[in-house]
Formats: structure tokens, sequence, C-alpha cells
């Protein structure tokens, strides 16, 4: 209880620092096990979230390197890797739970989680959810084959163009800023998971994929050299942990031990074994 404690303190004092959420109240939804309904509820009080013994983190299990299945059966990844830490420090036990993307908010308002941590995008949603502080410089990119003719945006123009359901790089193609290109693309299709939209492009029915480049460097050495991505970004953006818009106690708890990680290097080790220390952004208060 004393660790817990002192985390709450040490959160508190960032709170000025962070994105605004909002108050109101969210009733967990029913389950017939009462006490982890009743332990990841949405909470907006530090004496509530000090009773708290779990840490529930929902993630896309096919969205290397930030979380997914590894050949073991095991989960794994550089958020995974980030949690477990906070959880160390804190005294929880992280419960690493695989969801379904489009329905992260249907877990998250339920309480079958206490927050979405998966290579989250803040841009487009921060009034949708209670964020951490942005800690990734995120940017969504094209990927074509190696001997692809496709050069620059210009050339996906007539192209059938892959992407995930209700990922960033669909919301940055449905802007107003890109419609012209988007429209341009002679198909859009939306598949389950990057996986997915490989296996789209090896067998010839897509040829180009838009995903987070994060995503597409950990992919593209994985398929040694089969495929290249563009010059030209489709957009920025950066990552952030989003909590239900109440749950303010555990974001600051959360955002606190982050924060204490930066500060002794802890975090930028993490990163570096996934290689992702060019990315990061947090810095040290």
């Amino acid at each position: 209880m004393k660790k817990k404690f002192i985390g709450i303190l040490m959160s508190l004092a960032v709170v000025a620092s962070l994105t605004a959420c909002g108050s109101g109240d969210s009733a967990p939804a029913e389950t017939e096990d009462t006490q982890t309904t009743a332990d990841n509820e949405t909470l907006d009080d530090p004496e509530a979230v000090a009773e708290k013994t779990t840490f529930t983190v929902g993630f896309d299990a096919s969205f290397p390197p930030y979380g997914y299945k590894d050949d073991n059966g095991e989960y794994v990844g550089f958020d995974l890797d980030l949690a477990q830490e906070v959880c160390d420090r804190l005294g929880y036990e992280l419960v690493k739970q695989p969801i379904d993307w489009d329905a992260k908010d249907m877990e998250l308002s339920s309480g079958t989680i206490d927050c979405i941590w998966n290579g989250f995008t803040i841009n487009g949603r921060e009034d949708k959810y209670c964020w951490s502080e942005p800690y990734i410089d995120n940017s969504q990119v094209f990927v074509v084959s190696a001997d692809s003719d496709i050069k620059t945006k210009a050339d996906l123009a007539g192209k059938t163009v892959v992407v995930q359901a209700d990922s960033s790089a669909l919301k940055a193609l449905e802007s107003d800023e890109n419609v012209d290109l988007t429209n341009s693309f002679a198909e859009l299709v939306q598949v389950s998971d990057y996986n997915t939209a490989f296996m789209n492009m090896e067998a010839g029915a897509a040829d180009v994929v838009a995903m987070d480049v994060g995503v597409a460097k950990y992919q593209l050495e994985e398929r040694n050299g089969e495929f290249v991505i563009l010059e030209e970004e489709l957009a920025s953006e950066v990552y952030g942990v989003g909590f239900e818009l109440s749950n303010t106690a555990l974001r600051d708890q959360v955002q606190g031990t982050l924060n204490e990680m930066i500060a002794d290097g802890t975090f930028v080790q993490i990163a570096e074994k996934w290689g992702l220390q060019d990315s990061v952004i947090l810095e040290t208060k």
C-alpha cells in the first residue's frame, strides 16, 4: 500500500500538465464476476484507486511492436513492457486483455479494461478519452512492394489501398485534408489486421497498405526487403494511453509512474529494446 500511496501523491503533482478530462460519472456494466468489475470500474477518487489490485490493459494482439502474440503464444510488445513496469512499481498485477479494435470503446466503458494502451493515437480523439501525455511520435505512411512503380502519393491514383478498420490511417484517409487523394483510389479496402493487409498485397489483391510507421518498420524487417515505405507521409500523430473520461485518478497515477521511468532512464531502455528510442517524446519533468 505504501508504494501505491507514494505513486498517487507523485501523480497528483503532474495533473496540471495533463490533457483535460471530463468529470461525468460512468457506471460499470454488471458481470458475473463482481470483484473483477469493481476492480476495473472507472475511478476518479485516489482512495478508490488505492484499493485496486489489478491493472487491465486492452490491446490489439496483432499490432507489433506495440502489442502482439509471439511465436511462443505469449503477449509481448513495447506498450505491454511499459505497462508491466508501471504495474511492478505500483504493486499491481498486470492483466493483458486482447480486444477487437473496433470494440475498444465498449470494452473501456463497460469496465472490462482499465485503459487502451497499444499504439493508440491521440490526434482526432482528444475529447473522447482521458489521455496520458503523448509519449511516442508516430506517422501514417504508405507501404508498397519493393518492385512497385508507385513512388509518390500521386501514383496511388487508380490503385487498391488496404487499411485496418477503425485505425488512424483510415481516419487520415477519410479526413477533409485527404479527400482528393482517397477519391483517386480504385478502392479502399478495410481489413481486421495488418497481417491480413500484407497477405492481400502478397496475393496481388492490393497495391498499397496505409499504416503506422512503427508497425510498418517492424513488418518490413520481418519480410526481408519485400516492401518499402514511400517517402511522402500520409499524416503525423502522437500516441498516448487512453482512459475513460472520468478516470482521472488512475490516469494520474500511471502518468506519474511514466514520468519516473523517463527520469531514471527505464523508459528509453524499454524503447531501445523495441527499436523505438528515436520516437520517444515524453520528457523529464
